[in-house]
């Protein structure tokens, strides 16, 4: 089977954008687990994930699940600190770079441990 010999490059910039807080300790891809971006039909490079507490946080992790349409498959975890934020102390947040592709109708879901309110942005792009 010839190869691609071309160079592929993204077409669109996309980000994908959900908040979860339903506490879900489950690695198996059971549980309440939240859709944080869709593969397109060409597929959807993801280059980054930031991840930020709305409020108080408790040790405890975010996880990152793949779904390919029929099976949910932990992919990745962040380790959550335990913080108060005020004026002088942020909320936890974190970040990290991938060089995931999704393709399409492949889905990017996370969860949280504790029942506290994190938003997800996923950031890359289309083909």
């Amino acid at each position: 089977m010839p190869a691609n010999t071309s160079p592929i490059f993204a077409l669109t910039p996309l980000i994908g954008i959900a908040q979860v807080t339903t506490a879900n300790a489950n690695r198996d891809g059971s549980g309440t687990i939240v859709d944080v971006l869709t593969g397109t039909s060409n597929g959807t490079r993801v280059d980054k994930v930031y991840i930020k507490a709305i409020g108080t946080t408790t040790a405890g992790m975010i996880r990152f699940f793949l779904y390919d349409g029929s099976n949910t498959r932990l992919w990745k975890e962040v380790q959550v600190s335990a913080i108060t934020p005020s004026a002088t102390v942020e909320s936890f947040s974190s970040s990290f770079q991938t060089d995931l592709i999704l393709p399409s109708t492949y889905k990017l879901r996370a969860s949280t441990e504790k029942t506290e309110t994190f938003n997800i942005e996923a950031v890359g792009a289309d083909f």
